[in-house]
């Protein structure tokens, strides 16, 4: 599969879920649980590295409707249609970023791109795919990385999921842990203070630490304010200064059929946003809770090469310190 494919499957996959039928009955479906022990539950790319990836997917599944008309607001990770675009994105984001590491993802019930309209709802709705999580992170460190150094790292949904497992992590693996990417997700002071886990990266070679960002026009465009932990994902600088960065704009398209950007990508200090100029991609809104001007989808295609690069360096770092 190329690299940018599993966007367009994902993509594609979720526009049929989200126009699929609601049903406004008051029960819900709840999956069952994936069993780690299973090998079907994880993607799984061996290369034989010094180090892994650990990553949690970001949201690929929609609301949709069971035969019976009950509703379902959680992936189910035994129904082959929801499990594929999960696979796309597995399957993308080692292409993207793995390079020599080795990287295990496991499938999880997470919940539906709709339970993001409220606050309020997407916290109730998170705690199931965050024990799944938690459940297939133990079976990781116990049964497939008893002793390799490894990157936690998410997107999303993935990165809010991702932060509850570092905030968790114990002594021993935390101890291995090179770095912790929580990508798309925020940061709060309160989630700082919290957690002695949570140490903001300062510059490109750092490790034991977490790296956040997330990248608007302006920040008219956030998602959320107030987040307390950002880095230029292009320079790792913390502070304002400006990096260039030249990238096609678009994972949808064939890459030989594109113009390259340039990109003028800085933190801005106030906001904790990394702010993006000189996009002219059209394709790039997150379907449902997307906005005009936020780069959300964008977030590991922009940065891929940076990203990649960035987390070999990490692990020679960790190896090296």
């Amino acid at each position: 599969m190329r690299a940018n494919s599993f966007f367009q499957v994902a993509f594609a996959i979720l526009l049929v879920t989200l126009t699929s039928c609601r049903n406004s009955r008051p029960a819900e479906s709840i999956p069952k649980a994936p069993d780690y022990s299973e090998a079907m539950q994880w993607y799984v790319t061996a290369r034989g590295g010094v180090a892994d990836i650990f990553y949690v997917t970001s949201t690929e599944t929609g609301d949709y409707t069971l035969q019976d008309g009950t509703p379902c607001h959680y992936a189910d990770v035994y129904a082959e249609e929801r499990r594929t675009p999960l696979l796309a994105e597995m399957e993308g984001v080692d292409a993207l970023v793995g390079g020599n590491l080795n990287f295990y993802a496991p499938y999880y019930r997470q919940c539906s791109i709709e339970s993001f309209l409220e606050d309020s709802l997407s916290m109730e709705r998170l705690k199931l795919p965050t024990e799944d999580m938690r459940n297939a992170f133990s079976h990781y460190i116990a049964d497939q990385n008893p002793d390799r150094p490894f990157i936690l790292a998410g997107f999303s949904q993935g990165a809010m999921i991702a932060l509850e497992l570092l905030r968790e992590m114990d002594d021993e693996a935390f101890s291995r842990m090179v770095a912790a990417y929580i990508i798309g997700a925020n940061i709060t002071r309160d989630d700082l203070e919290a957690s002695p886990r949570i140490i903001p990266a300062q510059r490109a070679d750092d490790t034991g630490v977490t790296i956040c960002y997330n990248s608007v026009r302006d920040a008219s465009c956030a998602f959320w304010s107030g987040s307390a932990v950002a880095i230029n994902p292009v320079n790792w600088c913390t502070d304002a200064t400006p990096a260039t960065l030249i990238t096609v704009p678009s994972p949808n398209f064939p890459v030989e059929e594109q113009q390259e950007d340039t990109l003028n990508v800085h933190v801005d200090e106030a906001s904790k946003l990394v702010f993006v100029d000189g996009f002219r991609g059209t394709d790039y809104v997150t379907p449902v809770v997307g906005r005009e001007g936020n780069y959300h989808s964008r977030e590991i295609w922009f940065y891929r090469d940076r990203l990649r690069e960035n987390m070999a360096l990490r692990v020679e770092s960790f190896l090296n310190r």
